[in-house]
């Protein structure tokens, strides 16, 4: 009789074979590459198991997997379980390990992806496999959604498929995907540490906004008072240096408290040391720090062709991220900052997401982790970044991060998305799948 894996025996081999596709995700569609090989490998991992499988492509090459696992009562909405297969580029020299080599040393998975986001992807694989093997039906529809795209706002990934194949999320009430489920280890107030688990319930607005000017060209050895460089520079240079108000959200104002009932912090949104108490945290700090008001980062500038010439244009682009509920007053803000001589466009516009923290699927996150750690406590947090949730929520499905992983006190796992010997615990790889096993077996 042969024995089959569990889904936490699969799990490791798993994410490290992910890593091994080199899946970077440049911007440009020209340079991009090894989505497809990937989303057809996890085909072939589902399909070998007895999964139908529907392969997509919104561009040649982007490729994107779905498949469908019935559940017990089909009256109830479907919930989406959804990973991309993308990852932002990495520098080879930059690292201990080669970012694509998929290595398990030291107690890490190691490489690009690793924790954004092959974990939760082999995660989701292990588990559907092991349903499939061991006859398990759910209690709803599950969908696993294998996207392309994600890391230069899902253009030919989930905003595409949103917009051109809403079929394949017929019946989606809910759905779960990165940046969410996480431990967050604080010291307790009653001596020792606290482990939180950090469930994903809203998450900031991305707005990339170009700057541009117009001015007078002419040699660069004359007086000049008309300068496009000029004009832009000093857009960007207000805007990165202006700090917007702080605005208290209720899924911070959650999370704050609840760190609070933990640690005794007191967070005080009118204390001129609000910043240094959140610092208290620790390296999640930089996060929940941009949670709490709209942030602009100037991030390029284009201007010129020859040192002794004057340009008519110049351009600059700012990665804007916006609170809920915040919108106007942003750009009203930002409208006084870059004044009447400066242009502002859109390039990428995703509104923000925000849900409750309440429901069943929020007690049935709650019951898994328990399951697992006896010590868990989740709580809610607001993302700075961005997800495929975006995409997903016009469709009206409720979204949330929820990609559990048990990680090290110590270890900045904050640092590590996008960040150089980007790398994955194996411990936390197999206590993610089996909370993840626990969850989708009682949602």
């Amino acid at each position: 009789m042969t024995v089959q894996p569990s889904a936490a025996d699969e799990v490791v081999d798993l994410v490290s074979t992910l890593i091994r596709f080199d899946t970077s995700n440049t911007g440009d569609p020209a340079t991009t590459r090894g989505e497809a090989d990937c989303a057809q490998w996890v085909g072939d991992r589902l399909r070998e198991v007895g999964y139908s499988t529907e392969y997509i492509e919104a561009a040649p090459g982007r490729g994107n997997l779905f498949a469908r696992l019935p559940g017990a009562d089909r009256s109830r909405g479907a919930l989406l379980i959804h990973g991309h297969l993308d990852v932002v580029p990495a520098e080879p020299a930059d690292w201990s390990v080669h970012p694509f080599s998929g290595a398990v040393k030291d107690g890490y998975v190691w490489g690009r992806g690793a924790v954004d986001m092959k974990d939760m992807v082999g995660m989701m694989i292990a588990v559907a496999r092991h349903f499939k093997r061991a006859g398990i039906v759910p209690p709803r529809d599950l969908i696993f959604a294998f996207v392309s795209d994600e890391e230069h706002g899902g253009t030919y990934g989930a905003q595409w498929l949103v917009d051109n194949r809403p079929d394949l999320f017929d019946g989606v009430t809910e759905a779960i995907g990165e940046v969410g489920g996480f431990s967050l280890t604080v010291p307790s107030r009653h001596g020792g540490e606290r482990r939180l688990y950090l469930v994903e319930t809203a998450e900031k607005g991305i707005a990339w906004m170009r700057l541009s000017a117009r001015g007078r060209a002419g040699h660069g050895s004359m007086v000049h008072q008309d300068n496009a460089v000029t004009a832009v520079a000093e857009a960007v240079a207000k805007l990165g240096r202006h700090q917007f108000p702080l605005v208290l959200t209720e899924p911070v104002a959650q999370f704050l408290a609840a760190v609070a009932e933990e640690t005794g912090y007191e967070f005080d949104i009118d204390s001129p040391d609000l910043d240094g108490t959140i610092a208290k945290l620790g390296d999640i700090a930089r996060i929940v720090g941009a949670t709490l008001r709209d942030t602009a980062n100037p991030t390029m500038l284009k201007a010129g062709y020859k040192a002794n010439v004057i340009p008519a244009t110049a351009e600059a682009v700012i990665d804007c991220r916006v609170l809920p509920g915040r919108r106007e007053a942003f750009e009203r803000e930002v409208d006084e900052l870059i004044g009447p001589d400066v242009v502002r466009t859109w390039e990428r516009d995703l509104p923000s997401v925000e849900t409750t923290f309440d429901g069943d699927l929020v007690d049935a996150m709650n019951a898994a982790l328990l399951a697992v750690d006896p010590e868990a406590r989740i709580v809610p947090y607001m993302l700075s970044g961005g997800t495929d949730a975006k995409a997903f929520s016009r469709l009206g499905i409720r979204c949330f991060g929820f990609a559990p992983l048990r990680l090290p006190a110590d270890l900045d796992f904050a640092a590590l998305f996008h960040g150089v010997d980007e790398r994955v615990p194996v411990d936390a790889l197999q206590f993610g799948t089996e909370v993840l096993e626990h969850f989708l077996t009682n949602c």
